[in-house]
């Protein structure tokens, strides 16, 4: 049993000191969106990724991009807490690549919504987003965090259709601080 244990400590200490940085880490595209210059319609995507570190474990970090038609690039939306240090909003809006790796893990697509129906759901996700009730708090556990804003989002815009992933920690938070 001491063995086990001492392999697991182990094994978790080797985790948390990975050799890599947050910084060296991959960003670049996965592939999965299309790209602007080549795709006019209208595109709303939800992405989850594995969370950076060990907490990728058990978690993951969840995003919003959304391209109304004939536009020039993506709009991504998310919530990370480094934000909160600098005394904004947590809420990121960002012209950005949509389907990045999150530092380094690649992304799985959620929801992939093209065309009319996508273009129909981009009003009501801005909306949403500025809406957000918690755009100044970061909790990793409970939350709010990174998945209780696309779960806030998703409740706000059920013809997203979205489903978060079990480990999508903090998505509940919205439902348990709201009474739903």
């Amino acid at each position: 049993m001491k063995l086990i244990l001492a392999l697991s400590a182990s094994l978790f200490l080797l985790g948390c000191s990975a050799s890599g940085s947050w910084r060296d880490a991959s960003r670049e595209s996965a592939g999965l969106a299309p790209e602007p210059d080549n795709y006019n319609d209208a595109v709303v995507q939800v992405y989850a990724a594995d969370a950076w570190g060990w907490r990728g474990w058990f978690a993951v970090h969840t995003w919003i991009a959304v391209k109304p038609a004939a536009a020039a690039d993506y709009t991504v939306y998310d919530v990370v807490g480094w934000r909160e240090r600098w005394g904004g909003s947590v809420v990121g809006s960002n012209r950005d690549v949509p389907d990045r790796h999150w530092y380094g893990a690649e992304p799985e697509l959620l929801v992939d919504l093209r065309g009319d129906q996508a273009q129909a759901l981009v009003s009501k996700i801005e909306e949403a987003v500025e809406a957000y009730p918690w755009p100044e708090e970061y909790r990793v556990f409970p939350g709010p965090n990174s998945n209780t804003f696309v779960a806030w989002v998703g409740k706000q815009v059920p013809e997203l259709g979205l489903d978060m992933p079990f480990s999508a920690i903090g998505s509940g938070y919205a439902s348990r601080a709201e009474g739903l």
